[in-house]
């Protein structure tokens, strides 16, 4: 069985429709797909209306979060959250708000890119999101069209990165809170790509245990940015702390070169996981 629990679409920051991506996995082999659009449930019903008999669909978000700690640092990370009502007045209004922060946020990098003359519009931009959650990954695709990088990674190298000149910081849920809501709304919490340092700063290992504490079911070990050590770290991490260990590629389409189920989760880790008390269930056979 070939488990893949990160992906994205054009709901997000993925070139794929969730058909597509559906299409894509059925042809990558996979028996179990997870979808986890930033921020948003919107490209879940056109996933589940595109699923073939044999492929099961795990619904879930990837919501944007921050740890600050006693000194004001503040570190910048994601939860998964699978499973969870996506009726939930609470949670659904928290989606909300990280939504308007991505657009608050990519208008403003635009403006400072343009101000620099760079030649993208909003307008642009926006059209490019095609109505799903604006990201710095449209910002990249417009800076391809207008010829400025030769690629939506060089754009992120020079220009967009948390290193480069045009980055702006958007407005994060607190980690703890989002647990909070995520538990209240019946979902199933994982860390995604907890060690990933070359994303920059990653909380202490002491952070990960209180999350676990407030609600954390899972960490997602293999991934894409996480390096032999990383991985090793967070597997064994997740053994000391009792936590699940999963496995993605964080699948982007076209936007990353990383392929659809290029990192697995373990079968057993999917069982332990489909055992945990939430609001909905998988679909598919």
């Amino acid at each position: 069985m070939r488990i893949d629990l990160h992906t994205h679409t054009r709901a997000s920051d993925g070139t794929d429709t969730p058909a597509q991506l559906v299409a894509a996995a059925v042809a990558a082999g996979l028996d179990v797909l997870g979808i986890t659009d930033h921020d948003t449930t919107s490209g879940w019903d056109d996933a589940l209306a595109a699923r073939p008999a044999g492929l099961t669909i795990v619904p879930g978000t990837e919501f944007s979060c921050a740890h600050h700690d006693a000194a004001g640092g503040r570190v910048s990370l994601h939860l998964l959250g699978y499973l969870f009502d996506p009726d939930d007045a609470a949670l659904r209004a928290q989606r909300s708000q990280l939504r308007d922060s991505r657009l608050v946020r990519a208008e403003q990098i635009v403006a400072r890119l343009t101000a620099d003359s760079y030649r993208i519009t909003w307008a642009q931009v926006r059209a490019l999101a095609d109505g799903g959650t604006v990201g710095r990954p449209h910002i990249a695709r417009a800076l391809v069209e207008c010829g400025a990088v030769p690629d939506v990674s060089a754009a992120f190298a020079e220009l967009l990165s948390s290193r480069g000149p045009y980055y702006v910081r958007k407005a994060d849920m607190d980690v703890f809170d989002a647990l909070r809501l995520l538990s209240a709304a019946g979902g199933l919490p994982v860390f995604a790509h907890p060690i990933a340092r070359r994303r920059g700063p990653v909380v202490a290992d002491e952070v990960i245990a209180a999350m676990v504490e407030a609600g954390l079911v899972g960490l997602e070990v293999d991934h894409p940015d996480h390096d032999a050590d990383d991985r090793n770290h967070a597997a064994g991490l997740a053994r000391e702390l009792g936590l699940i260990g999963t496995g993605s590629s964080d699948y982007h389409g076209t936007n990353k070169a990383t392929a659809l189920g290029a990192c697995t989760t373990d079968p057993e880790a999917y069982e332990r996981l489909l055992a945990l008390p939430a609001a909905r269930v998988p679909v598919g056979p």
